[in-house]
């Protein structure tokens, strides 16, 4: 690797300040650890990225970090070379585990479980102790694994937050925390979550932020809880992720899953995934590239962790070659030979669709993003490309017949013609040779080929602008063009626009009673009393056998052969409601303002008649007449010989000398009330009243104990028969 740097090389003490080549493990041994040289050495790594060689600047050591990088550029390495010296030894490795010294917080299950992987391989020489705090396993465990001690915890926010409540994380010895895709992380509302563990954290500790943009509020949390942060910007210049070629695919509105399947067909990638919007979207597209022969796993929020966990290691075995995700997997998964990302439905952003495409492109290697783009969402994927910055391509997915050719250039392309054989191998293509052509071996050879894969979809052919009729059913359908109707025959009925008539109706009618088809009917003309309908010439003779010499159609309706075709007037516009008012709304006069000084003449005897009257030495009552409600006068109806009739008497006040005066109890109304002492008042015991000790004529008689006809019967109880009585169902008298 070219590098230009200023190196101390601590053997011999010399400062260097000239272009030479290095190798990775001398450029890591000078300001690093070498047990870090050594795993990355062994990993296979030849040179260092941008943002990893930013983020070792001696310079920069132990300060707190604000980097932005773009995706697929080696943060999770850049951050695990940048907090090495902060929590290993001097020698390059870890003490006894305990407490955790390092934190590290993704957004997404599958992030923080692929940082764990690329972490353990990179301090596996230092002999680190690894553990994990994801949402979706069991926390039991996880509880076990931190009392038995850790040196760098992996971690989402919601799980270690539950955590450090609960007390089974002790964030005490914390010497560095590292927040990956933290922009991401306060999109998906982790904002309390991580000020909460932030504030729970050591003041002396390191706090890195990771992030592919810097938001406002990206910029107030490193405010907040960083202190003198460096700001490191690896971003490039260009436009857009060099090693990604973007490719925008117009394709009918009913094509787009054909399109999907010719797209993996044609590139035949090692791994493809295939972003949707919807959960529903990507179990329907897992189903039919399940039935289409893909190897194909699905991976979306409604599965358990263990199966998304399942399914993205499917894809690193080779058990699968294509994955069908929703925007969870758009950020941080890193797949082997991911060469082909396919977006089948376009995202909602510019910034997912350039992490949905970061997928591939990643550590150098080259790959395909490609934006299936309907008729009637190409504005859309216009947009995007232009919010986004990016250059596509625009063209149309592959054709079953360039599937098939490029099928046929992989064959020949195989490695497999320069290999050597065996004997046996030999031996029964010598006898394959003996019981045929060699031409029809090589056929029948590139007809199994072709039956282990799946068959291509033919497109519809695309055309653009509006898709008219864009339907599966009728792929070639244009829009029609109006020909002449040629020679015809008039023909009129006896029902028209007063009588409900309808073309609607008229139609099949017509063509029930005449035998033929709305092909040769022409025009339809709906008049007030009768409708006019244009019969193809050549149509006639057989319309009029079928339909019979009374010419009678359905409902009693009476058709009639016109000698030409009929004269109609021009129709004007159906008429408003104010074309049927007696006056244009404009000539009407206008009202006179009614006069409420003085009541009509009707009323003028009655509200004279109850002007109030005013009494000796009450002033104020005539200054002040009164103003009441029944005072005024009541609504009227008049007759139809003028004499008017009040629909209710109004009411007439009484003067005060009609009224009569009260007449109280002792004035000769009402009888004074008397007491018991008082004439014929309340007589007790002493004044006549027999009680029941009082002899019989006094008084009210003890019953006796056997007279039953006088005891008490509850409800819907039965009484005792009386002593004396006829019994049930005896002589009637």
């Amino acid at each position: 690797m070219q590098v230009s740097a200023c190196l101390w090389n601590p053997t011999a003490g010399l400062h260097l300040g000239r272009k030479f080549e290095v190798s990775v493990r001398k450029l890591i041994m000078k300001p690093m650890i070498p047990t870090l040289a050594d795993a990355l050495a062994k990993q296979g790594y030849e040179t260092l990225t941008p943002v990893q060689d930013e983020v070792t600047n001696p310079a920069f050591e132990g300060k707190d970090l604000l980097v932005s990088a773009q995706t697929g550029s080696g943060k999770t390495v850049g951050f695990g070379l940048a907090i090495g010296p902060t929590i290993l030894t001097e020698d390059g490795t870890f003490g006894p585990a305990a407490r955790p010294l390092a934190l590290v917080i993704a957004p997404t299950r599958e992030l923080a479980l692929q940082v764990k992987r690329e972490l353990q391989w990179l301090y596996g020489p230092a002999g680190v102790v690894m553990a994990s705090c994801v949402g979706g396993m069991d926390m039991r465990d996880e509880r076990r694994a931190l009392e038995r001690g850790a040196h760098v915890v992996v971690a989402t926010p919601g799980r270690l937050k539950d955590h450090v409540m609960r007390g089974s994380m002790d964030m005490s010895e914390i010497r560095a925390i590292v927040l990956d895709e933290a922009d991401e992380m306060l999109d998906l509302g982790f904002r309390e979550d991580l000020e909460f563990i932030l504030g729970e954290a050591p003041e002396t500790r390191r706090t890195l932020m990771f992030s592919a943009t810097v938001p406002a509020a990206i910029a107030k949390l490193a405010k907040s809880y960083q202190k003198d942060a460096v700001r490191v910007t690896t971003v490039t210049k260009e436009s857009q992720h060099s090693d990604i070629e973007y490719r925008a695919l117009s394709v009918a509105n009913h094509d787009t899953d054909s399109a999907i399947i010719n797209l993996l067909r044609f590139y035949d990638a090692p791994n493809a995934i295939v972003f949707a919007n919807t959960r529903a979207m990507v179990t329907r597209l897992t189903t039919r590239l399940s039935n289409r022969g893909f190897a194909v796993v699905a991976l979306s929020g409604e599965l358990s962790q263990q199966e998304r966990s399942h399914a993205l290691q499917a894809m690193r075995d080779g058990r699968a070659r294509v994955c069908v995700a929703t925007d969870v997997a758009a950020r941080g998964i890193d797949l082997p030979n991911l060469e082909l990302v396919i977006h089948a439905e376009l995202p909602t952003n510019a910034e997912t669709l350039l992490h949905r495409s970061g997928r591939t492109g990643r550590a150098g290697r080259k790959g395909v993003s490609a934006m299936i783009v309907p008729a009637k969402m190409k504005r859309r994927g216009q947009n995007l490309l232009t919010w986004g910055k990016l250059n596509a391509t625009w063209g149309t997915p592959p054709t079953a017949e360039e599937v098939i050719q490029r099928d046929r250039e992989r064959l020949l392309e195989d490695p497999i013609w320069s290999e050597t054989f065996n004997e046996e191998e030999t031996a029964f293509a010598g006898k394959l040779l003996e019981l045929h052509a060699p031409e029809t071996i090589a056929a029948a050879y590139l007809r199994l080929f072709a039956g282990k894969q799946s068959a291509p979809e033919v497109l519809s052919e695309y055309k653009d602008g509006p898709q008219r009729g864009d339907r599966p059913d009728r792929p070639d359908r244009s829009p029609k063009e109006r020909k002449e109707f040629g020679p015809s025959k008039w023909f009129s009925i006896d029902v028209g626009r007063e009588g409900k008539a309808e073309a609607r109706w008229l139609l099949p009618m017509i063509c029930k009673a005449g035998n033929i088809t709305k092909n040769e009917i022409g025009a339809i003309r709906i008049q007030p009393n009768e409708t006019y309908v244009e019969i193809s010439e050549p149509a006639v003779a057989g319309f009029l056998k079928a339909v019979g010499g009374d010419m009678s159609l359905e409902n009693q309706a009476k058709m009639t052969a016109l000698s030409g075709p009929p004269q109609l007037g021009e129709r004007g516009p159906r008429k408003t409601k104010r074309d049927y008012d007696d006056k244009p709304r404009g000539e009407r006069p206008a009202r006179k303002p009614r006069d409420t000084s003085t009541p009509p003449p009707s009323a003028q005897a009655e509200v004279a008649a109850i002007q109030p009257t005013t009494g000796a030495g009450d002033d104020r009552r005539a200054a002040k007449p009164r103003h009441k409600k029944s005072n005024f006068a009541k609504p009227e109806r008049r007759d139809h010989d003028g004499a008017v009739t009040p629909i209710k008497k109004p009411y007439k006040a009484r003067d005060d000398d009609s009224r009569p005066a009260y007449k109280g109890k002792s004035d000769g109304g009402k009888p004074a009330y008397k007491g018991k002492g008082k004439g014929d008042g309340y007589k007790g015991k002493s004044d006549g009243y027999k009680g029941k000790s009082d002899g019989p004529s006094g008084g009210k008689p003890k019953p006796k104990a056997n007279d039953t006809s006088k005891r008490f019967v509850p409800p819907g109880g039965k009484a005792s028969p009386r002593k004396g009585a006829p019994k049930r169902g005896g002589p009637k008298r």
